[in-house]
């Protein structure tokens, strides 16, 4: 039996300067409402983490630290060897603020403004923002769409492909041949692989092929330029302490990114709570990572029982992977900008549409909660699709 930890009690997080509630007029332009949007979670971190934070913060010293110690890539090597039966080379670790900022490096070296860089769609608007911003051009292929993805690879001047593995928004886990073969592909066009897999520690249990396989095993002895970028900020809900990592198969590739984050970013020195959690969460936190993912299906199963009952035309089943339930509404002929007006004006609940990753007719909502907040999340949901069902306009 594991800890018993209570993910039911919720916790107050208005005025903590949090993104997701004190933050939603910044998206929506109100404020007040409840908020399933952004993909952190309500839940107070592993107790494990908290009581190695509060360690270190009684040693009182907060100098310059290293993240190029044994503890931290012994911690991370464990994980890899307990989660997932995979053996990583610690001499291939880097380190970063963010995902997103490590992403935005690999970019930078692997690319030229105008060349393309190719996703899988819907997309994550983080990459949509970081490849554009650099003035690269965004190339999408449906999740699952292999021809696709080899017609895009294909072109002279596809230089990069930015796998998220499980994909967000969709949940979907990538099968150990899907990425044999995006590899194949990848090494055959010479387009190098940033394999962005943060939320690879919330794969649910369950179905055939939902195992995540960390690019490590597919990329090859000498397959092409490769990355794996990642941090436990999302699994174990860390994010404001900032701080990721990753592998670079290759050692001058590899030398030239920290090259690149210890002079030109300025980031020698990573931020040491950081370091701190991710190796407490990585030696000690397992237990409570396999409680939350199991209250999290429970949410989401939730989830799918209640549209089944009430919209039984969307099908809609539980993702993968993750806390967001990426929802398909066109089965109900769902206007999304007349949704949006119910859910905000009326309902007062904020839940990302789809349009933000280039989906109209799909919503996403964060289910990383407690049950009663789940509850109410879901049946706002409901009442606004049938309120734009029978009342197109919403009124």
């Amino acid at each position: 039996m594991g800890a018993p930890y209570d993910f039911d009690t919720a916790i107050d997080r208005r005025g903590t300067w949090s993104v997701q509630w004190d933050g939603v007029a910044d998206r929506f332009g109100v404020d007040g409402l409840l908020p399933f949007t952004i993909s952190d979670m309500d839940f107070a971190t592993a107790p494990e983490v908290l009581a190695a934070l509060r360690a270190r913060l009684d040693h009182g010293v907060l100098g310059y630290t290293t993240w190029q110690q044994d503890d931290f890539r012994s911690a991370v090597a464990h994980w890899y060897a307990t989660r997932y039966g995979a053996e990583i080379d610690t001499g291939q670790l880097v380190y970063g603020p963010s995902v997103l900022s490590q992403l935005s490096q690999l970019l930078q070296m692997w690319t030229g403004e105008g060349d393309g860089v190719v996703v899988h769609t819907p997309v994550y608007d983080g990459f949509r923002k970081a490849v554009t911003g650099l003035g690269r051009e965004l190339r999408g292929v449906p999740v699952g769409d292999e021809e696709a993805l080899e017609r895009e690879l294909a072109r002279a001047d596809a230089k990069v492909l930015v796998l998220c593995s499980p994909h967000n928004p969709t949940g979907r886990v990538w099968t150990a041949g899907e990425l044999a073969r995006t590899a194949a592909l990848a090494e055959r066009y010479g387009v190098a692989v940033i394999s962005d897999e943060i939320h690879a520690d919330f794969v649910h249990e369950g179905g055939v092929g939902r195992v995540h396989v960390p690019w490590t095993r597919v990329a090859g002895a000498g397959g092409g330029r490769w990355a794996l970028i990642t941090s436990g900020s999302k699994a174990f809900n860390f994010p404001a302490l900032t701080g990721s990592y990753g592998l670079i198969g290759d050692a001058g590739d590899r030398a030239e990114f920290l090259r690149r984050m210890e002079t030109a970013e300025g980031l020698a020195s990573p931020a040491v709570l950081s370091l701190t959690a991710h190796i407490a969460a990585y030696r000690d936190g397992a237990a409570w990572l396999d409680a939350v993912r199991a209250y999290v299906a429970g949410n989401l199963a939730y989830v799918a029982k209640r549209l089944s009952d009430a919209l039984p035309e969307l099908g809609w089943e539980p993702p993968q992977a993750g806390y967001l339930a990426w929802i398909d509404l066109r089965g109900a002929g769902v206007d999304e900008a007349a949704l949006q007006r119910v859910l905000v004006e009326r309902e007062k609940v904020a839940i990302m549409g789809g349009s933000v990753y280039g989906a109209p007719g799909f919503v996403r909502l964060n289910v990383g909660c407690p049950r009663e907040k789940v509850v109410r999340g879901v049946e706002a949901l409901v009442r606004g699709v049938e309120a734009v069902t029978f009342s197109p306009s919403g009124v």
